[in-house]
């Protein structure tokens, strides 16, 4: 992916360094509620929503600055710089998208972190992957992630990087076009089956519009490298829930998905790639045109 010489986004908070503990107040913490917050290497998948439905009573987070110098490697700190650009782009490509439908895009904060974080949705660990909070329309992410991506799963590449913050970016403007609000409040009232399927729709339509994402930055910027999209699209089908769970336990549970198959998720990731088309959504195709 070509990024060479493109701005970095100030919409950025780095905590990498810093370490959270949270305490209970008077009145305990109330009603935190995490869904689709699964590990990556025990069946999960990246691109989780983290619901932001809390009454924190009393809930007191603190984040102090690790003792020592805090040194980042190289690597670490190139992935640091890459997010910054990626988010970049996905601010002026949504920003335009955005005023052509009439709207204002506001984009949200990427908080960098090392091992656990505090959220308005509650604390997190790195265990759970990169999650969207709509609580403070922040995505969370540690690079360490994408380290696990290559050497769990074999997904490499920079633009594969650039998916799963894109992927994130999309769970946002779910939110602010009001499908995120509307799908979850639908999820509340029916049972955890029916839920799941809901969850999968979301996520499948963030992988569009990652897709939607790159199709006009590459328009704008001609970002895309050859090997680019493949690369992507090889990670997509790799954290497909069938393709984790099968790797986690040998078998799989599809009444349990939450993300989409592997054949789907390629396929809506793929879509907005060359289509851009955003008159598309998952929310009005059946079960089977998924």
């Amino acid at each position: 992916m070509r990024l060479d010489g493109r701005r970095e986004s100030d919409n950025v908070e780095d905590r990498r360094g810093m370490s959270s503990t949270a305490k209970a107040g008077i009145g305990g913490i109330g009603g935190i509620i995490m869904i689709a917050l699964f590990t990556l290497l025990s069946g999960g998948n990246l691109g989780d929503v983290v619901t932001n439905v809390v009454q924190n009573g009393g809930l007191q987070v603190q984040e102090e600055q690790m003792e020592g110098q805090v040194e980042f490697t190289e690597e670490e700190q190139r992935l640091a710089k890459l997010s910054r650009q990626v988010l970049a782009g996905t601010e002026d490509v949504w920003t335009a998208i955005f005023q052509q439908m009439g709207r204002r895009y506001t984009p949200p904060t990427l908080v960098l972190f090392t091992n656990r974080v505090n959220s308005a949705c509650g604390t997190a660990s790195a265990a759970v992957g990169p999650f969207y909070c709509s609580g403070d329309q922040k995505l969370y992410i540690d690079l360490s992630f994408f380290t696990t991506m290559k050497r769990q799963i074999g997904a490499d590449g920079d633009f594969s990087y650039a998916y799963v913050i894109a992927h994130e970016v999309g769970h946002h403007v779910e939110n602010l076009l009001g499908t995120l609000g509307q799908a979850h409040a639908k999820m509340n009232q029916v049972d955890k089956v029916s839920a799941n399927k809901i969850s999968v729709r979301l996520e499948l339509l963030a992988d569009y519009y990652a897709g939607v994402w790159a199709h006009y930055d590459n328009q704008q910027f001609r970002s895309l490298e050859e090997g680019d999209v493949e690369k992507a699209i090889d990670c997509a089908e790799k954290i497909g829930d069938n393709y984790l769970q099968k790797k986690a336990q040998g078998y799989v549970q599809p009444e349990s998905f939450t993300h989409g198959t592997s054949a789907q998720r390629m396929r809506w990731l793929k879509r907005g790639i060359d289509t851009g088309n955003m008159n598309t959504t998952t929310f009005n195709v059946s079960e089977s045109e998924l």
